[in-house]
């Protein structure tokens, strides 16, 4: 497996719902932030010059329900890769390490230019899945 990337925040009340959970959107935002975060940590300024990423679909799991104040942490990690789709995992867990949501991401390579989809290339691969 890939290696893992982690974040921790706190519930604020505006990740809050009507009732007092952490709403959906804000989980996906949260998926995103920290896929986002990790391909910064992953690429270069070069690398993220000419190619970006965008979603061709979102599957995510809610296990139990994150409150004001509790303390998560985001768990991310590179999946299958190949052509020019990526899987990414991401684990949403509270301060016990149970998951609150499970999601799996498959992201499109594009050209950031002219926004066609672009093969995955070694040097991506190399960003993403390093040794």
């Amino acid at each position: 497996m890939a290696a893992v990337f982690e974040q921790h925040i706190n519930v604020t009340e505006q990740d809050l719902d009507d009732l007092e959970h952490v709403n959906n959107v804000v989980y996906l935002h949260w998926i995103q932030d920290v896929s986002k975060a990790h391909w910064m940590l992953l690429s270069t300024p070069d690398i993220r010059e000419r190619y970006a990423w965008v979603v061709l679909r979102h599957e995510i799991d809610y296990h139990r329900s994150a409150k004001m104040n509790e303390q998560i942490t985001l768990r991310t990690w590179v999946g299958e890769t190949s052509g020019f789709r990526s899987v990414r995992h991401v684990e949403i867990l509270n301060n016990m390490l149970e998951n609150i949501v499970t999601a799996q991401t498959i992201w499109c390579l594009i050209e950031a230019k002219s926004f066609k989809p672009a093969r995955i290339n070694k040097e991506i691969l190399a960003c993403l899945l390093p040794d």
